[in-house]
Formats: structure tokens, sequence, C-alpha cells
């Protein structure tokens, strides 16, 4: 039951052949299996169990449900959840509990899912490697050796955080930036920021899970965690509720085992939002992929920029093997151009400093979140409440997006950043306008790292590393989905990315099933609890 998908799941509970609370009871065993991954900064099992009994019941009295009905999901914890705490992984929103869900997560209560509880991130979604979390790091379940640990994970999570939030609060320790040992390092990163999504799925604990994606932080960790991560257009899901990093570059993302279920998960989240203005006012119509795909009509674009000289050697024969499978399957493939893709890690990261300084100025110890005690002054408040409640990557993000939002450096580095990324979107247009229906790139330069390679560069470092081949989708607001592919020799998850134009997500999911047909990618199987 574990190892099956959102829509065989699905099709289980439709039949009878299981019940929403056999699924949930289930999924909850393989969360506390495998605990020490530090998936969850807050579980909900308890509201989950009554969901999941809910969702039987209707089961047995109804015959037209929701497709989602009863199948167990995971958000990340920059959505907001009405009456469970959300803290963004931070200090400073450690004891704040939501009174309203985001769009997001309605949508999925409307339909029926049962939600497991609050998966763990990057302080913000400032992070490519889901380390710089307040509650720990995530761990890669991919070659992790459960039997040989027996120590206490590094945190533990929060369990149904509306109730006693006093003393729960207590409980979330903060997490060691260093390593303690070389056993406690020997494991790989999930990649991030939403690291704790894709482990839930890809080690069985849920079907599908909400991330958000800024720069990859939804497509890096599924290549990481050999899960399917789709990151769509701007403004086709709405943001509403989604604690913002960069307004004009937050995506909500999905997470899921195959193509099909992120099909499905996107027909049941996609659409207008009276509360968003961002979204777009198209109705949406849900589709179902084929299951017998012809790309013989299919032009692949292979973009010269992305080959990097960084890019490892098994990442890189991958591309090429899967360009060769298209060609050979009757598609067209050819070398295309993007010629400002060199530009735009600079780009991404000047805009992403500045609108973190602007949306961080919200928090300042008065109104919600974390306060200080320093009282002599409403300066010296801030000044406490900000350095107490935020972590050093975040505080220098605001200190970077100050700087280049001075009177003098305003147009040399902001708006030259904002006509740099028009030409990066220009970019993107112009070749899908020729002709060009996707485009095939490496979704990151190698498989997974060890978190002690990891953490021997600081976050900025390492965000430039990871995110070259993912940001410039978010500055061009088109959509993308990593797709898993191969094994390295080490036996860890090889992604590619898929990039389609704006809105063409069916045309873009279909040759992504095409490919995953065609790959045969391994899943990761573990015991049963």
């Amino acid at each position: 039951m574990l190892g099956l998908t959102l829509k065989e799941t699905a099709r289980l509970l439709k039949e009878g052949k299981a019940s929403a609370a056999e699924v949930c009871a289930a999924c909850v065993s393989r969360a506390k299996q495998v605990q020490e991954l530090n998936v969850f900064i807050t579980e909900t099992y308890d509201s989950a169990g009554q969901q999941a009994a809910d969702s039987t019941l209707r089961h047995r009295q109804a015959n037209r449900l929701h497709v989602l009905d009863g199948i167990p999901v995971t958000i990340k914890d920059a959505f907001s959840t009405a009456g469970v705490r959300t803290t963004c992984s931070s200090r400073i929103l450690r004891d704040y509990v939501p009174p309203y869900n985001a769009t997001m997560v309605q949508r999925l209560v409307d339909r029926g899912a049962v939600l497991l509880g609050k998966t763990n991130m990057d302080e913000f979604a400032m992070g490519c490697g889901s380390v710089d979390s307040l509650v720990g790091p995530v761990r890669n379940p991919w070659k992790y050796n459960f039997k040989a640990r027996h120590e206490e994970p590094d945190s533990q999570p929060i369990r149904d955080s509306c109730h006693d939030l006093k003393a729960t609060s207590m409980q979330m320790r903060t997490m060691h930036h260093h390593v303690n040992s070389t056993e406690d390092s020997d494991w790989f990163i999930t990649g991030g920021s939403s690291g704790g999504s894709a482990v839930a799925v890809a080690a069985g604990i849920c079907k599908a899970a909400l991330g958000s994606d800024t720069g990859g932080s939804v497509r890096n960790p599924a290549s990481y965690c050999g899960v399917v991560g789709l990151k769509p257009t701007y403004g086709l899901l709405s943001r509403h509720g989604l604690i913002p990093l960069v307004n004009s570059l937050d995506v909500p993302g999905i997470f899921t085992r195959c193509v099909d279920d992120t099909a499905i998960m996107l027909g049941a989240l996609a659409g207008h939002d009276p509360k968003d203005s961002t979204t777009v006012s198209d109705p949406f119509q849900p589709f179902t992929l084929p299951e017998d795909i012809d790309i013989t009509r299919l032009h692949v674009g292979i973009p010269k920029e992305y080959h990097s000289p960084h890019l490892s050697a098994e990442t890189l024969n991958t591309w090429k093997r899967v360009a060769d499978l298209l060609e050979d399957a009757g598609a067209r493939v050819s070398q295309v151009s993007l010629p400002h893709t060199p530009y735009s890690i600079v780009c991404y990261s000047v805009l992403c400093a500045t609108e973190v300084a602007s949306n961080m100025a919200r928090y300042d110890g008065l109104e919600f979140g974390h306060r200080g005690s320093d009282n002599s002054s409403t300066e010296a408040l801030y000044a406490q409440t900000r350095h107490e409640g935020f972590n050093d990557v975040v505080r220098g993000r605001i200190l970077a997006g100050n700087y280049f939002l001075l009177k003098r450096h305003y147009d040399h580095y902001f708006i030259q950043a904002q006509r740099i990324r028009r030409l990066i979107a220009d970019d993107f247009r112009k070749v899908f306008e020729s002709g060009v229906d996707i485009l095939l790139t490496p979704t990151t330069l190698s498989p997974a790292r060890s978190y002690r390679w990891f953490i021997e560069a600081d976050n900025r470092t390492r965000t430039e590393q990871e995110d070259v081949f993912t940001q410039p989708v978010n500055l061009a607001g088109v959509p993308a989905v990593n797709v898993p592919v191969a094994l390295s020799e080490e036996g860890l998850p090889i992604g590619l990315q898929l990039i389609g134009p704006s809105f063409q997500e069916k045309t873009m999911l279909t040759a992504a099933k095409w490919l995953e047909q065609h790959v045969n990618f391994p899943h990761l199987q573990l015991p049963d609890p």
C-alpha cells in the first residue's frame, strides 16, 4: 500500500478494497519508522486520523467523490494552516498559529485530502539543502543507513501544535550548524528548500505533497530524492496564504511519485483565486494524460548554455542518453540558445534579496511572532527581535537587499536586474515561438551530495551552485517539471528538467509521462513498518 501511487490508492478506495483510515494508518506508521529523517516540523496525526475516518464514511455513503478524498498529503511549513502552527522553520514564527488556510491547503481540505503534517524546510525557504532549519536538517532516505543509527534524531517535531502552545514550543530545538561527528554527517542532503515534502513522498509517508518554488525549491529536492516535482506557470496556482519569500517569483509546487499523480494534483489546485490578484482569470480545465503517447511531432530544444563545466559526468551522460532516446523515438531534437542564461543567477540573487528585505520588514515583534525583551526603545526592540528571530542566512539577505535598494544603488542593481530578467524571459519566449515545444535540461549539477560536503561552503555559495539550472525558469515565469530518470553509480537519483511555454502544462507533462514510461526509474523501496 505504501508503494502505490496516488492514482492507484484512489482506485483502491473507490473499489472498497482499502479504507482511508487504513491508508492513513499505514502512512503514519511509515512516518514513525523513518522519523530520524526529520521530515516534519509539526505532525498532525490525530486530526489526520479523524479526517481519514470521515473520508471512510463518505466512501461508504457516496458514489461520486473527488479522487483526492482520503488521500494522505503533507504541506510545506510555509503554507498557512488554520489552527496548526506555521513556522517557516524560523524562531520568529515558532508560536504562530494562523486563523485561516492558504488557498492551496483549503482546496485540498475541500476535496477530502488527509493532512498528515507540516514538513521541514530551510528557514523562510532561503536555501537549497533543507539544512538551515530551526529543527535541524532533513535527511535524504536514499542510501541512508537506518539500521546503523540508534541515536536520537537532531530534533523532535511538534504534534498537533494547535494545542498547548507554550508547552510544545519549547520542544523545538535550534539546529546544529556544524558537524558533530563523522557518523552524524554521513548522509546525503535532500536539496531545498522544500526537502521535507520531497522526502515525505519519496519515503512513502504520503501520496503527494505541497512545496514552494522560488528558484528551484521544488525541482531541486525532487531531483535529489527521486520524485516528480512540478513548478507550474506563475499565476496558475494561488499564492494566498503562502508566506512570501519573493512575491514575483514564488509559486506553489507539487511533489508526487509519478506524472499522472502530478496532473491529478494540478487539476485539483489550479484556477483563479479572488484572494490572489496574480492568479489568471481564465478557467483552468483539468486534464488526463494519455497512456499511448506519440512524440513524433514533438520538438525538443537542448539549451547550449546549460552545458556547465561543473556538470557531473553522470548527469551529462544521462542528459545525452535521454536526448538520444527522444530522437530515436521520432522527436525532433535540436540545440537552441538562451543567451542571457549566464546572467540569470546574479539577476536572481539581486531580485531575491531586494524582495526579501521588503517582505521580512513585517517581522518586528509588534503584531505577531517572536518579540524581544528589550523595551528601552522601539529601535532596540526591533533589533533584538530580528537578531533573535532570524538566522544568519535571513539576516544576510535582508542586509544585501537593503543595500541594493539604497537610492544611490537602486538603478545600478535593482533596475538593472529587472532589465536582465526581461531579457531572460524574452529568450524563452523566442525559443518557444520558433517552434520548440519543450526544453530538456539537467535539474541539478550532480546527484545529491553528502551533508559533510554541503556545509563546507556557505548558503549563498551553495545556492548559486545548486540553482543554476532552475532559477531562470522562475525569472521567466514558465512551467518546469523534474522527472527522475536514472540512478548514479552510487545508487542516487538523477533527474532531468522539462521546461514548457506558459500555461502549456499538459504538453509538458505528456512529454514527461512518455519519458517516465521509457526510463522505468526504480523508486525507493523501504521495508514495511
